[in-house]
């Protein structure tokens, strides 16, 4: 998978990914939640613009073009989690011996990829 973001922006050794199982958490860095935040808050603009487009009647091919757009920004950020969440969760717990965890990725691939 090709790195969308420098190391640095994902969990460094001094932060935990993940919890115990009863409570599992992310903690991303300010930089990480800064970018995946300012890509939502970019999306979330995008769906008001798509809903403006059919208020506004906008020739079906213009709407379906940009639900598109809207559909590869939510994949970017669904990648740059993705890519985190392997780097630093899966690999803690795989070196904790949880060898879960890969059935949980492999699960959690294939919702991606039922889209």
């Amino acid at each position: 998978m090709e790195s969308n973001l420098d190391e640095e922006l994902f969990c460094s050794d001094e932060e935990s990914c993940c919890s115990t199982q009863s409570e599992r958490k992310s903690h991303h860095s300010d930089k990480v939640k800064k970018n995946l935040v300012t890509r939502l808050n970019r999306i979330e603009g995008q769906i008001r613009g798509i809903k403006g487009l059919i208020e506004r009647d906008t020739y079906c091919d213009d709407v379906i073009t940009q639900i598109s757009a809207t559909q590869s920004a939510l994949n970017s950020v669904a990648k740059i989690l993705l890519e985190g969440h392997l780097k630093g969760c899966v690999v803690d717990r795989l070196q904790e011996g949880d060898m879960e965890v890969l059935d949980e990725v492999l699960v959690t691939i294939q919702k991606l990829m039922k889209k």
